[in-house]
Formats: structure tokens, C-alpha cells, sequence
């Protein structure tokens, strides 16, 4: 069974399809972002199929099709990710994809209404991001070696990551005409296919540079690549290949904090405040296109905006 239109069935798993397309095509997203969408549409799908007097996870029974949810299912989705401990950022951005997809339903005459318009988006968990330490980012810059081909690789990557703030999912993206190191900056593309220049710095672009050298024509199999990171088969590195290069070094210095290519990030912008930069160039150089997004350093600096307020203020 299916979603009827015009004569024809559609199979729920179609219907999906169709509207992942439509986001690629019509609105131009990026591929990171129909992977997320079409992840959050499929789980909800397979929460459709426990319903109907079959709780269980594993349920083998029809369930309900896409089209006969409702408000209230919407709800009790809401509720059954709750349960299982689900952080308030993932639920709302569930949330998000399924009113998209259901906005789509309506706008294609699949459905009359948008089970999931007025669902009320969970408020966001108030949990600061994990930054390093000025002094646990040189410690964790140490641990490459700087002598072998995969150790050139890996501080180029840790090197940039702090020095530009870039996500993980640039970083991969890059390619050798994307950063130029003379300059000291690189072009990325981000969210929404947006593209634009961040600066580097001298250690960074000098990592860089050594990779370049002598590190990456050693490594690569094909000389028509144009990654700018590859892996240990000659490949362009993949976003999980990045994951466990950070969390590697992360364990050999011994940091006692969970740290992630955006922990990187975080470090960067943090540290950018901390020393004087304005909000707003944080916001461009990170790519965010609300600031409200960049203001969450400000809660993590105000220490230090405390110290300046003291030294600097006549009545302090």
C-alpha cells in the first residue's frame, strides 16, 4: 500500500525518494544535507511501523503508512525519542526534516495538511561545547610525528582544522586548488553550497606546506587526485577517516576530554574571542549565517572578558 495520486501508488520508500530529489534539485542542498534529511525521514518511517499495537522496535507488521500519520503521532514520536534519551538538538532536528517533508506531501497533493506544522520544537539542552586549552592544543599538536609520511598528514590536518575552524566536512572536501599557502588562506564550501576564503596561519600553512612536499606524493596512487588529504591507500579521506586521526592524538596527549574534529572548531573561535576578535568575523570565518550561532563563545569567555573589564574600566 501507498499514497495514491492520479491512478498511481506510490510505495512510501518512493515517495521519500522523490522529495530527497526535490531538495537536491529544486533547492540545491548539499549532498552531507540530503543524507541527513533522508536519514531523520527513514527513521521516522520505521517508527510508523511499530504502531498499530506493535511496540516493539523490530515490529514486522504494517504499521501506519507516511501518509496516515497525524498530529498526534508527530506528538508521541516526540515522547518515544525522549524516552530513549535523545539530545533535544537531534529530536528538533528531526523535527525540522519531518516538517519539510511533510510540506512537500502537501504542496504535491499527497496529504491535505502538515501533520507536523504546529508540533512544538523541544528547547535546546544548555550544554556549553567542550574547548581546549591553550596549553592542551600545543600538546596535542606534539603528537604527529613529524618524521614519517602519515605523521607529515595528520599535523597538516590537526594544524588546520584549529587554525581555520573549518568543519570536518570541508576539511574532506578540499582539494589542491582550494588552499593556497603563500597567501596563508583557503576557500571551502559550506552549508547551503555557500563558498568563502579564511585566513590561515604561519604554522598551520607550514604543516601545510611540509605535507605537500614531502608527505602527499608519497602517499598518493593516482597522480590525476586532486584531494588535498588523502588516506593511507592514496584516497581522498573520508569525514570517519578524520574522526579517528583526531581522537588518536587526542588519546596520546593524554587530554582528559572527549575531543572531535568540531572540538577544533570550538577551540578556534573560543580562542579568537578571548583575544580580541570581534563576534562578527568569528561568524564569517565559521561560515555560520546566523550570528546567534556564534554567540555561544560569548558564554564561554567571560572570564576573560571579566579580566579586561577589570584592568581596563576607571572604576573597576
Amino acid at each position: 500500500m501507498g499514497i495514491r495520486r492520479e491512478g498511481l501508488t506510490l510505495a512510501d520508500a518512493d515517495v521519500i525518494q522523490e522529495y530527497i530529489d526535490y531538495l537536491g534539485v529544486e533547492r540545491g542542498l548539499a549532498g552531507n544535507t540530503l543524507d541527513s534529511y533522508g536519514r531523520d525521514i527513514k527513521q521516522f518511517l520505521r517508527y510508523l511501523k511499530t504502531l498499530n499495537g506493535d511496540d516493539s522496535e523490530q515490529a514486522t507488521g504494517n504499521g501506519l503508512l507516511i501518509e496516515e500519520a497525524t498530529r498526534a503521532t508527530v506528538v508521541t514520536y516526540v515522547v518515544w525519542m525522549r524516552e530513549r534519551g535523545m539530545a533535544s538538538s537531534t529530536i528538533a532536528r528531526r523535527l525540522a526534516a519531518l516538517r519539510s517533508f511533510y510540506n512537500f506531501m502537501v504542496q504535491e497533493d499527497y496529504m491535505p495538511r502538515n501533520p507536523a506544522r504546529d508540533v512544538d520544537v523541544p528547547k535546546p539542552d544548555k550544554r556549553l561545547p567542550v574547548v581546549l586549552t591553550v596549553e592542551e592544543v600545543e600538546r596535542l599538536m606534539l603528537q604527529p610525528e613529524d618524521g614519517d609520511l602519515i605523521g607529515m598528514r595528520d599535523r597538516a590536518i590537526l594544524e588546520l582544522l584549529y587554525a581555520t575552524g573549518i568543519r570536518v566536512s570541508e576539511l574532506v572536501d578540499l582539494d589542491l586548488d582550494h588552499i593556497s599557502t603563500s597567501r596563508r588562506q583557503l576557500r571551502c564550501i559550506g552549508k547551503g553550497d555557500k563558498e568563502r576564503i579564511v585566513p590561515m596561519g604561519t604554522i598551520s600553512a607550514q604543516a601545510v606546506r611540509r605535507y605537500l612536499a614531502a608527505g602527499r606524493p608519497q602517499l598518493i596512487r593516482d597522480p590525476r587526485e586532486i584531494a588535498l588529504f588523502v588516506n593511507n591507500h592514496g584516497r581522498r579521506l573520508t569525514r570517519q577517516g578524520v574522526w579517528k586521526i583526531v581522537r588518536r592524538h587526542g588519546h596520546r596527549a593524554r587530554i582528559g576530554k572527549r575531543i572531535t574534529p568540531h572540538t577544533l572548531r570550538h577551540s578556534f573561535a573560543t580562542h579568537l574571542l578571548e583575544n580580541g576578535a570581534d563576534l562578527r568575523s568569528v561568524q564569517e570565518m565559521l561560515g555560520h549565517a546566523d550570528i546567534s550561532t556564534t554567540q555561544i563563545y560569548t558564554h564561554l569567555t567571560g572570564g576573560h572578558l571579566k579580566d579586561v573589564y577589570s584592568r581596563a574600566h576607571p572604576r573597576a
